[in-house]
């Protein structure tokens, strides 16, 4: 009998360690399943931040394309809403925008109550949409380059261009 209950109890033994070894090797082929899953969701937000930014890109740069002087002015009203008494501002655009940017400028500086010297200045390298205001003591910039970065940098992201 004691050898019955010794061979039961070994069996039993037995069988505890096969099923412990079939939960260990079950819970490491369940870690990896759920790896794998992660891997393919972070590969999925991955893809879908491209596609995302790749289409932003596009939209704002067709829109940018149909109307560079809508980003120029954004710039400008943000300047002139605070350089009343600035003797004067010089602002740099692309060479094909000058005339039409001269024009947008002088309307707002109006609106704004600017009355100081305003010149008009185009620069080759810039591209269209961007602009340098300039006064004695400071500027702001308006690089869609730089804003581009800034949003991927945000996004933690490097698509390429």
């Amino acid at each position: 009998a004691r050898g019955v209950q010794e061979g039961r109890a070994q069996a039993e033994a037995q069988a505890q360690a096969r099923l412990s070894d079939a939960m260990t090797r079950l819970s490491l082929a369940a870690a990896g399943l759920i790896a794998q899953a992660d891997a393919r969701d972070v590969a999925r937000e991955d893809q879908a931040v491209e596609v995302a930014v790749l289409l932003a890109r596009k939209i704002a740069g067709d829109a940018l394309d149909a109307r560079p002087l809508a980003a120029i002015g954004e710039a400008a009203r943000a300047a002139l809403q605070h350089l009343r008494g600035v003797p004067h501002l010089v602002v740099r655009v692309h060479d094909g925008l000058v005339e039409e940017a001269e024009g947008l400028m002088k309307r707002l500086a109006r609106e704004r109550g600017y009355e100081g010297r305003l010149v008009v200045l185009g620069d080759p390298d810039m591209a269209s949409g961007d602009a340098r205001i300039e006064w004695a003591d400071g500027g702001i910039v308006r690089e869609r380059a730089r804003i581009e970065a800034a949003v991927l940098d945000a996004l933690g992201t490097t698509v390429e261009p």
